[in-house]
């Protein structure tokens, strides 16, 4: 078991869902239940699914959840692509998330393929 809080890819995911929090918070009232909240899932999904992997006693199924939060983070960068097509987000805040998701996932990928080549159990 690993402390998921140690983790500097789970500190960046949860700073980027509470930032996406924030801009769509200014989203059009009609895309609460719809774009909003997928994209606020999505986001949150990242960080949730570091914590749960972190919490398995295999490394295995830590790289299971990681795997799990990088489609998580794929999903949101898509969701931040469609709120900029629907100019819902400026130029500039899409340029800083998607700054951010994709720094996220290079760190995924590069955890996941850590845990998969190591055996042993503190990363």
């Amino acid at each position: 078991m690993q402390n998921f809080k140690d983790l500097k890819v789970w500190e960046k995911a949860h700073h980027l869902t509470l930032s996406i929090y924030k801009v769509s918070a200014k989203f059009p009232k009609e895309e609460v239940y719809s774009l909003t909240n997928q994209l606020r899932r999505a986001s949150a999904s990242i960080p949730a699914n570091i914590a749960e992997g972190c919490g398995k006693n295999s490394q295995a199924d830590l790289a299971n959840f990681l795997n799990i939060s990088l489609g998580s983070a794929n999903e949101t960068e898509y969701f931040l692509i469609l709120s900029k097509d629907l100019n819902y987000l400026t130029e500039e805040q899409f340029t800083i998330l998607s700054n951010k998701i994709n720094e996220v996932k290079a760190m995924l990928i590069s955890l996941i393929g850590k845990v998969r080549t190591t055996k042993h159990p503190n990363l």
